[in-house]
């Protein structure tokens, strides 16, 4: 029985809408890195200001903290960016490195083993076999690497892109709620904030699920719910500080 898939032409070729080109996963990684960065940059900036809003109206005691937790921040995330994707990146290269050995002392076993993924896959064993010789010669590292491990040779995470990305979208993001609650006058600086903080966390939190094709309503939920209550609870701790303190 011919399915409808065996009479209908096809045109070979990616779809229009989905992203296909060279390198998609590195610029997917960075932009994740950017789009969490900048969440963390708003969150943890916007904790510290209101915290000690909380606990003083003194402008230049929250720039001081502002700005100690925005430089800190931005380094923090830039360096565990850099260390993370680092040890990803050489995990990689371990395992190219060793299928690399593997393609040139034991080319048979290898070709066999790529025709048995694409066997598990649902091919027959000539048509495996078959599929796998010609993606062999085609490029051998190229072929095993995707079907056995999942790693694509010409397209690993940089380091320093993924760090880079970090750091500048945090301080990025950390701008919003120091520069908001600084020029905002004392008795209205802490709503402002916290209503510039949700509308900023809703936007990061639509982006990160575009970026994850995930629903982008339950993202935005958690992020501006989640920022709230951080901000919340800085600003009462805060508050009862500057109480006790005082």
């Amino acid at each position: 029985m011919t399915s409808d898939l065996e009479r209908a032409p096809i045109d070979v070729g990616p779809h229009d809408d989905e992203p296909h080109g060279e390198g998609i996963n590195s610029r997917l990684n960075w932009l994740r890195a950017a789009v969490l960065g900048a969440n963390d940059g708003i969150v943890s900036t916007a904790g510290v200001v209101v915290g000690v809003a909380g606990a003083t109206t003194d402008r230049n005691a929250i720039l001081i903290a502002g700005v100690a937790a925005v430089v800190a921040g931005a380094l923090s995330m830039g360096a565990g960016e850099y260390v993370s994707v680092s040890t990803q990146s050489d995990s990689e290269r371990a395992l190219l490195d060793k299928e690399r050995r593997e393609l040139e002392e034991e080319p048979e076993e290898e070709l066999a083993e790529l025709a048995a993924i694409y066997v598990g896959k649902g091919l027959d064993e000539d048509l495996a076999l078959q599929v796998a010789r010609q993606l062999t010669e085609h490029d051998a590292l190229g072929a095993h690497a995707e079907a056995e491990l999942g790693i694509d040779p010409d397209d690993l995470t940089s380091p320093w892109h993924a760090a880079w990305a970090s750091m500048l979208s945090f301080t990025l993001g950390a701008l919003l709620p120091l520069l908001t609650i600084l020029f905002v006058v004392a008795d209205l600086r802490v709503g402002v904030t916290m209503g510039a903080v949700a509308l900023a966390l809703a936007l990061t939190g639509y982006a990160s699920a575009k970026l994850g094709y995930g629903p982008p309503g339950r993202a935005v939920l958690r992020n501006v719910g989640g920022g709230l209550f951080a901000m919340a609870v800085t600003f009462l701790i805060g508050t009862l500080l500057g109480t006790q303190v005082g």
